[in-house]
């Protein structure tokens, strides 16, 4: 591999070299046997983008307006969990990242930094990814708290009833905090930077959701996490009490099924995010790009269409925007980026990775806005 970064492969590549197996494994792996994890990858790669030949595109703007902001790119850091785990502070870094870039940042329920934290750090700037679990107070504080904190975009996970079996997190007995195991000091031990700076910054906790916690001495499975904040009670009823009770931005995310996305719209979300976990929950489930297309088609402009999983270029970012999405999200890639090159060039790189990638192929299918790109420049056999 070369020194330098030059795609998000190159970063990945070198995170893995960098992080425990255990940590990467967590980053990397999906449910189950991983079969909607590779479904992702390779229905994208089938999606073929037609050049449009003999277009002045002199003057490029990869600018998109979204929910009344006007971002510089039409894509943003999605909301991780536990993403301390791999460097310590990598929830600040990805979203100052984002804020330095003019992209949106999100920050999971199971995020290792609280929301307090990254309000202080982002004013005005962050959104807030909210797993509704079993205690409708809890729900409620975690609005109040967002609210408090001036977020103004909140995006309601709706594909996690039950944790997803991550069969790679089972057999590493990956748990938070991290227990000194045998297998884990041997894992750890052959990744001694790792080590040193998890010891120096400190071991990450689940900050958001800390205070929920009654017996701090628990140290649930890394698969079982969601089991505190998901429920199978969840149903649409719950959803509009959301609704009610939030008065900013709502964005319904992890919806495939067409009928859901126009449910989202008619009990009042601005949005959706058409999304299968990114591989992590039902391994049977099809490709989020698969379902892009028909949820567009089933909601027309009723509201903003949002994408995630599976997205690692610019190619992927337009293959999204012309199936239909107003905006992508991107997850793994991120976490890679900070393992690959630290908390301060990581996700600068990727970022400048994802736009020059993403302008060069707008110039090659003829588009000067991200505005322009469209259904027709995709290509069907």
């Amino acid at each position: 591999m070369p020194a330098a970064c030059h795609t998000s492969e190159h970063l990945r590549a070198k995170a893995k070299r960098f992080l425990p197996r255990m940590v990467f494994d967590y980053v990397e792996g999906g449910a189950g046997g991983e079969d909607t994890l590779g479904r992702n990858r390779r229905a994208l790669d089938a999606v073929r983008l037609l050049p449009e030949a003999l277009n002045n595109c002199t003057s490029c703007t990869m600018q998109r307006t979204l929910f009344g902001v006007t971002y510089a790119a039409p894509f943003g850091v999605a909301p991780v969990g536990l993403a301390n785990l791999v460097r310590a502070g990598t929830d600040e870094a990805l979203a100052r990242a984002a804020w330095k870039a003019q992209i949106p940042y999100a920050l999971s329920t199971a995020g290792t930094t609280s929301i307090e934290t990254i309000a202080k750090a982002v004013p005005g700037h962050a959104w807030f990814q909210l797993y509704v679990g079993e205690d409708p107070a809890i729900t409620d504080d975690l609005i109040a708290r967002a609210e408090r904190a001036g977020i103004t975009v909140l995006l309601v996970t709706v594909d996690v009833p039950a944790p997803g079996k991550r069969v790679r997190d089972l057999v590493n007995g990956l748990t938070l905090p991290l227990r000194p195991s045998p297998a884990v000091i041997a894992d750890t031990a052959f990744r001694p930077r790792w080590l040193l700076q998890m010891l120096t910054g400190g071991v990450p906790k689940l900050e958001t959701i800390a205070p929920y916690f009654k017996d701090e001495r628990e140290k649930p499975h890394a698969s079982q996490i969601a089991r505190r904040v998901s429920s199978p009670r969840f149903d649409w009823a719950e959803l509009e009490r959301i609704r009610k009770r939030w008065r900013g931005t709502l964005v319904v995310k992890g919806v495939l099924n067409p009928a859901d996305a126009v449910r989202a719209a008619d009990l009042g979300a601005e949005g959706v995010v058409v999304s299968n976990h990114g591989g992590r929950q039902l391994d049977a489930a099809p490709a989020s790009i698969e379902m892009l297309p028909r949820v567009r088609d089933a909601v027309g402009d009723r509201l903003k269409v949002l994408f995630d999983s599976g997205v690692r270029s610019g190619d992927d970012i337009a293959r999204a925007l012309a199936l239909g999405a107003d905006f992508v999200l991107i997850g793994r890639p991120f976490l890679y980026s900070i393992a690959a090159l630290g908390a301060e060039r990581g996700p600068e790189r990727l970022i400048g990775i994802l736009s020059a990638e993403l302008e060069n192929t707008m110039i090659h299918m003829g588009c000067s806005a991200v505005d322009q790109i469209a259904r027709s420049h995709i290509w069907s056999a």
